[in-house]
């Protein structure tokens, strides 16, 4: 994986110096299309079927999440969703409106993270 190097300011302490970190160099997205055809490059399915399930996939998650499941996908990871709210003085002062964020989390698997842990990491130019 290619990094280049940004100077920031840490902004708990702003008059420090500046330091310099390493941040990943995106190479570019890969899109549904791209991933089906290199899943069908590997397996007895084709590209079509393959991109059958992932856009199923991306339907079915949803659902589920919102009905307060956390959706195992093995090998790869979980996901789930966190809240945040504003908090309130009495349970009966909350309502949904109170509630002002909802993000997705996903926790890789230790496979996950075992093979990603595996990166080679060179300076861009």
């Amino acid at each position: 994986m290619k990094y280049r190097l940004i100077q920031k300011a840490n902004p708990l302490e702003p008059e420090n110096q500046r330091k310099w970190y390493a941040s990943p160099v995106k190479a570019g997205t890969i899109n549904n299309y791209q991933l089906s055809k290199g899943i069908a490059d590997k397996s007895s399915l084709t590209r079509g079927a393959v991109m059958n399930v992932i856009e199923n996939m991306v339907d079915e998650i949803p659902k589920y999440l919102i009905e307060g499941y956390s959706v195992n996908l093995n090998n790869f990871g979980t996901l789930r969703l966190s809240l945040s709210s504003e908090g309130v003085n009495t349970p009966d002062n909350f309502t949904g409106d109170n509630v002002k964020n909802m993000r997705v989390v996903f926790t890789p698997s230790p496979e996950f993270k075992k093979t990603l842990q595996k990166i080679n990491f060179e300076k861009s130019e």
